[in-house]
């Protein structure tokens, strides 16, 4: 499906097991993972289609040592990291990461799937991924979850009842250059479309400028100044 799609990048097929898995269970995943990543790369042919290996599972450092190293065989043009993301503490995350990403080649595109807050984006940053994706601009936007670089703005509180101000003043979006808090609240108790619409739009412009920044910093590592500019990437500050 994915090839006749034609998508630039396409994953093999993989188990992703609970968070909360037993060490067995997560075993077997990594082994019918390795396998299933076998078939895909044999079936694959669209040479333009770049097909990313997934390197399962959990937080079982010597099992995805173990899966990295045969995915890493089969020299797969990217490799995706799976299984983060699903619950488990900020912590764990970065641990994991930490224990992980310097095994894959560093001449590959180094991807994890499904994150995510802007902490968890930082701390990925800095433990050399290149890539993420992640639903939670438009998903949180749809439920009244504006993201910000101070902190975040849960837009049904009763704070923001009469509050005249845009989501951030400096944000170019549409939505804050147009709309206050105030009435991007009443959208939301009233249950009209524009509302998740509106603030959808404006995460998506958040997470353009924080990556975008991300990116302007990478070659100095200067993290202390990108903290400064979006304190919501500090410990604790996705909540």
């Amino acid at each position: 499906v994915q090839n006749r799609l034609g998508a630039d990048i396409i994953m093999a097929f993989d188990e992703c097991p609970p968070g909360d898995a037993e060490r067995e269970v997560v075993a077997r995943a990594v082994e019918r993972t390795v396998r299933w990543a076998e078939r895909c790369r044999k079936f694959h042919q669209r040479q333009e289609q770049a097909l990313f290996g997934i390197v399962q599972r959990g937080v079982f450092h010597d099992l995805r040592a173990l899966c990295a190293e045969r995915l890493i065989a089969m020299d797969f043009p990217g490799y995706a990291i799976g299984g983060l993301s699903v619950g488990e503490p900020h912590e764990k995350m970065v641990e994991v990461l930490g224990e992980l990403v310097h095994r894959l080649p560093a001449d590959r595109p180094r991807y994890l799937m499904g994150v995510g807050m802007p902490r968890d984006i930082l701390a990925a940053v800095r433990s050399g991924v290149d890539m993420f994706d992640c639903v939670l601009p438009t998903r949180n936007g749809r439920n009244a979850y504006a993201f910000a670089a101070q902190k975040p703005i849960r837009l049904r509180n009763e704070q923001y009842r009469a509050d005249e101000r845009p989501l951030e003043a400096d944000c170019p979006c549409p939505t804050c250059r147009q709309f206050s808090r105030a009435y991007l609240r009443h959208l939301f108790l009233a249950r009209e479309m524009l509302g998740p619409i509106l603030v959808s739009l404006h995460n998506v412009c958040f997470y353009q400028r924080f990556m975008g920044r991300l990116r302007d910093l990478i070659p100095t590592g200067d993290w202390a100044t990108m903290l400064a500019e979006f304190p919501v990437a500090g410990a604790g500050g996705g909540d």
